[in-house]
């Protein structure tokens, strides 16, 4: 091989023609495979250092998290102030709702009156005190309840055809047991203590105590437990439940929510469906259609707001309008995670919902509405067609893609439906303050009362009722009371501005 080698350095050898040009063709696809290799690697380098700074944002991200997780006091404190902080409170405007006064005027009765003398001399220097005007200052106390013991003189019978024993009843009787059991709470006590655990989350030992200090009540945690399942079952709160039901059903749009629950530690879904002017609970054991359509009904016509959860797709009577809050978060999310131009999918979709949103802000009417949505329509089209590579974004547009003739529901349907499924996240928010407290039920019993209690509760409130009174009402009556509105169709002035507040948050 030398011999060779030194021949075609000398040009001796006769072959040194063709070995020369084999060396050049040598030395040519070694270089265009050198110049392959430097262009991968180059290519890999990117792809590295990509990977680098995805991978440097992650895990900032899950440090973020896991310190969330693990705070102890001020949850929502920022560490580092505002140069220019807003003033807090709800700001000024015709959104603001009703004027109310820091503090409430000065009694109308005085029940008590109570002298202030001035001190015999100065505390300071011991000089002499002389009057000099009198000032008034007002104040409110609360004074032990009166509670009233009454005794019902229960009349007994029997039945002279079969021989059925009988026994008289009274409108205010909360139960019909007698002798060792027969010392019961009255309705309105039985309904304050079931908006105190059911509507504000306190735990039902708490309850009794709060019941013993404000009246002197006495009563055990599982004689309230007992109490609040006559409630709500025994065809009194039951009749109500199944009213709210039925109007549910009639409402022009539902917004509809689903959490975790637990019944006797097993699994289970809480549901709420907000109508126009009723709210319903649900506590099932699956988080299916089977179990939405038990209470919505599978031939429900009217507009479900709802998240991006496949069972609600099934209503196929039903018009559907996607929460635009939900996927305006995921698009935030993705862009605060991206890297090297993976943003560009997630701020196409997120322009498209602002100006989606801005055509209804602008109370957009008539021609110039049905030419805005229909070029949205267009826009989102034309997203959908989109075949990015990065994964995310790739599940991004075939959700789009699913869900793109439910996105514009908000302006296209004449009941005017919400943009977002804000009204059923508010609604389920007190039940998940009370799942923090006792995690769920123990029985399907308990399960079914905190689904009728929770359920009148918050209609009370959506109604701006008196949820005790209602509730007392609800025991003396046996019946539904009259003072729900079971009517739907009569939308609240603040709802669009409450679909606002969700989509800015």
């Amino acid at each position: 091989m030398n011999d060779v080698v030194t021949a075609v350095a000398v040009g001796d050898d006769p072959t040194v023609d063709v070995l020369r040009s084999l060396f050049v063709r040598q030395i040519a696809m070694s270089a265009r495979r050198i110049a392959e290799l430097e262009a991968a690697l180059a290519k890999a380098r990117g792809r590295c250092e990509q990977l680098t700074e995805e991978n440097r944002t992650l895990r900032t991200e899950l440090d973020k998290a896991r310190r969330a997780g693990k705070r102890q006091a001020a949850p929502f404190s920022r560490d580092v102030k505002k140069p220019d902080p807003q003033p807090s409170g709800r700001k000024a405007g015709d959104g603001y709702g009703a004027k109310a006064r820091r503090r409430p005027p000065p009694p109308e009765q005085i029940d008590e009156q109570r002298d202030a003398p001035l001190p015999d001399c100065c505390p300071d220097c011991g000089g002499d005190v002389v009057f000099d005007r009198m000032g008034e200052q007002f104040q409110e106390e609360i004074v032990p309840a009166r509670t009233v013991k009454r005794r019902y003189a229960v009349a007994l019978g029997h039945c002279t055809g079969c021989d059925r024993k009988m026994h008289g009843s009274h409108p205010d009787q909360t139960s019909d047991a007698l002798g060792a059991a027969g010392v019961t709470l009255g309705p309105l006590a039985l309904a304050l203590g079931a908006w105190l655990h059911s509507g504000l989350g306190v735990p039902m030992g708490k309850v009794a105590i709060i019941l013993q200090r404000l009246g002197g009540l006495t009563v055990t945690p599982g004689g309230l437990y007992a109490a609040l399942h006559r409630i709500a079952g025994d065809g009194d709160g039951d009749a109500t439940y199944s009213a709210l039901i039925a109007a549910l059903r009639n409402s022009d749009s539902v917004a509809a929510d689903e959490t975790g629950w637990r019944i006797d530690g097993d699994r289970g879904w809480l549901w709420v469906y907000v109508g126009d002017r009723v709210t319903v609970f649900d506590i099932a054991s699956g988080r299916g259609f089977d179990q939405a359509a038990a209470i919505l009904g599978e031939d429900f016509g009217g507009v479900i707001e709802r998240d991006g959860w496949a069972p609600y797709r099934k209503f196929e009577h039903a018009d559907h309008q996607t929460c635009v809050a939900h996927l305006l978060r995921r698009c935030r999310e993705m862009i605060a995670t991206s890297v090297a131009g993976q943003a560009k999918v997630p701020h196409e979709l997120s322009r498209i919902l602002h100006d989606a949103l801005a055509v209804r802000d602008r109370g957009v009417t008539g021609d110039d509405l049905d030419a805005a949505v229909a070029a949205l329509r267009a826009r989102i089209d034309k997203f959908c067609a989109r075949r990015p590579a990065h994964d995310p974004n790739r599940k991004l547009v075939a959700h789009v893609a699913r869900e793109k003739d439910h996105l514009l529901t908000f302006l296209t349907h004449p009941a005017r439906p919400q943009a977002t499924n804000w009204r059923a996240e508010q609604a389920i928010r007190p039940m998940v303050v009370n799942r923090k407290n006792w995690g769920g039920n123990k029985t399907a019993r308990g399960a079914h009362t905190t689904a009728v209690l929770g359920s009148i509760l918050r209609t009370c409130h959506q109604q701006g009722l008196d949820a005790v009174a209602v509730l007392a009402q609800i025991q003396r009556d046996g019946a539904i009371p009259a003072d729900l509105d079971l009517h739907p169709g009569h939308r609240r002035v603040d709802e669009d501005i409450g679909d606002r507040a969700t989509i800015a948050a």
